[in-house]
């Protein structure tokens, strides 16, 4: 009885012992992206097309193309695109009008 009592407790020892030595053991680190990777995404990022500003005639076909067959909506557009390209016209002309007057 002795012996199989000593034998249980030796294996308890030894399976206890190599547990913990496997739980002590480091896993390797997963491997991180190469930084030349990172560096790639970061330029293909920074590169972003310049975005061109529309002028009153394609904002004007725009709107339109928008409208459809609705021709109130088609009318709305047609009087605020023309209303728009008239200011600048007669703003520019405003300062060398007054410019005339003083002189």
């Amino acid at each position: 009885m002795r012996k199989m009592t000593a034998l249980l407790v030796g294996m308890a020892f030894i399976l206890g012992t190599s547990g913990y030595v496997v739980a002590q053991t480091s896993t390797p680190a997963p491997a991180a992206p190469a930084p030349a990777e990172k560096k790639a995404d970061d330029k293909s990022m920074e590169k972003k097309p310049a975005s061109k500003k529309m002028t009153m005639e394609e904002k004007k076909a725009a709107c339109l193309d928008k409208a459809g067959t609705d021709e109130a909506k088609k009318a709305k557009c047609e009087k605020q695109y023309t209303a728009k390209a008239k200011k600048p016209a007669a703003a520019a002309q405003a300062p060398a009008q007054t410019g005339d007057k003083k002189q």
